[in-house]
């Protein structure tokens, strides 16, 4: 049982319209009640009200802000705790002033970073999955992937996963039974009914496996290189995709010294952008450590979008970097096509057959819908599914499904080869636990502290 009261910021530090400082405990209401003044007595106003009035200084009584007072009693909140939401005037002096005098109430203390969506998991209002899609909530940055992100926190893929321990914990039960009483285990349904059960889970996990890939591109994004030697539009592009003039453009090679990083969102898809130096030979010091960041952003893309100039013929630089990208996720971009054609394009789709190539002209903004279609066929076959949103986007969920599926496999062949039933037991409860620790129901104490520490403050 928790016992102590927590407070803290629950909106970004700064200037603003409002700011929130969420209180949520046993003590919530009558400790801020204590320095509230209003109409009405929050001890006595009903749950889900909102309260005007003001924050008073205990030991004055004097006004110190004027707020509104949102009261939600437990467990009809989202810690499922008595919660109380005080809405002050968004300036940092405002905000900072209301916090320090609901903390100095008797028993109340600052909130540890993701601690309210922490109690809400301990006082079982959500499991660790959907906590965990409060993190992708925030750091959302598509809509595809807040839409997957808020399926999650509303529990449709624990659904699944509770179905899949159902399936499993049936097939504990019936080993016990036969283990307990051997005289009724008639061993050929036994292996039967563990091959169908194990068989039936590892199915129901493959299609969730199936979507880990789409789910981690759009939890992460796809860290997308923009690559060429210099001036061939690296730059136009970047600010082309980000609408915004993040990177320098000149006519003057070797303009772009360093790596630069911006996200966005192309037709639903989140890229991680990295605008690279131009990869040439060149004797300035400063220019070469920039080249040599580039090749690194290379080796760590998992997109690469390679930039050709239609106006001017293939030069040693350009076939040197053709070489190089045979074997990668490349998209060839052939920029400029506002201009008249030098380019030997035959040349370029012999050297890399498997590439899609894409013309564009980045200053008239000409190829955009074709690129963003060459990057969906790339990595989501096309389009991705707008009926279904059940991913799996989070990479310690995809590794503990399949942990469970080799235990199933490892049961089922221990099955076929007539291995004691006790021994197939190890495996099924390992695949059950697997599965719990998705949800929580498994987890140590400090995976829960780590998960919930990438959590903000007021989270």
């Amino acid at each position: 049982m928790i016992h102590d009261t927590i407070a803290a910021i629950s909106t970004a530090v700064g200037e603003g319209g409002i700011a929130i400082i969420r209180v949520s405990g046993p003590d919530a209401i009558e400790g801020v009640d204590r320095i509230f003044r209003s109409r009405i007595s929050l001890k006595d106003a009903q749950t889900h009200t909102v309260h005007y009035g003001h924050i008073v200084e205990p030991a004055t009584n004097e006004p110190v802000e004027e707020v509104l007072v949102t009261l939600m009693r437990g467990p009809r909140s989202f810690t499922a705790e008595d919660v109380v939401e005080i809405n002050a005037h968004g300036g940092v002096i405002a905000v900072k002033k209301v916090l320090d005098i609901v903390l100095q109430l008797d028993g109340f203390r600052t909130a540890e970073p993701g601690e309210f969506t922490k109690r809400a998991f301990l006082n079982g209002r959500i499991d660790l999955m959907q906590a965990e899609a409060v993190i992708d909530l925030i750091r959302s940055k598509s809509d595809r992937a807040f839409s997957v992100a808020r399926k999650q926190a509303e529990g449709v893929l624990s659904k699944r996963i509770k179905s899949l321990r159902q399936t499993v914990i049936e097939l504990l039960a019936h080993i016990e039974v036969n283990i307990d009483y051997p005289e009724h285990d008639v061993e050929e349904m036994t292996s039967a009914y563990i091959r169908d059960q194990c068989g039936s889970a590892i199915e129901e996990i493959d299609r969730l496996l199936k979507t880990a890939n789409e789910g981690k591109i759009l939890r992460e994004g796809i860290v997308t290189a923009i690559v060429g030697r210099p001036n061939v539009g690296k730059s136009s592009l970047m600010n082309m995709l980000t609408q915004e003039n993040k990177a320098i453009v000149t006519d003057i090679p070797g303009t772009t010294r360093d790596v630069i990083e911006q996200f966005v969102s192309l037709n639903g898809i989140p890229l991680r952008l990295l605008d690279t130096a131009g990869i040439r030979e060149t004797n300035d010091v400063v220019e070469r450590i920039g080249v040599e960041r580039s090749r690194n952003a290379l080796e760590d893309a998992d997109l690469i979008l390679f930039l050709l100039n239609n106006n001017e013929p293939l030069q040693a630089e350009d076939r040197e970097l053709l070489d190089q990208l045979k074997e990668r996720p490349v998209i060839t971009v052939i920029n400029k096509t506002d201009l008249p054609r030098q380019l030997e394009i035959e040349v370029v789709e012999r050297a890399v057959p498997a590439h899609s190539i894409v013309p564009m002209s980045v200053l008239a903004e000409e190829g955009l819908d074709r690129l963003e279609q060459a990057i969906s066929e790339m990595f989501f076959e096309g389009q991705l599914e707008s009926h279904d949103l059940t991913y799996v986007s989070n990479v310690r969920h995809i590794s503990l499904l399949k942990r469970a599926r080799q235990s199933l496999a490892d049961a089922i062949e221990a099955s076929n080869m007539g291995i004691p039933i006790d021994v197939i037991q190890i495996d099924a409860r390992s695949a059950w636990e697997s599965l719990g620790e998705i949800l929580g129901d498994e987890a140590g104490d400090s995976l829960i502290d780590q998960i919930f520490s990438q959590f903000c403050l007021g989270k």
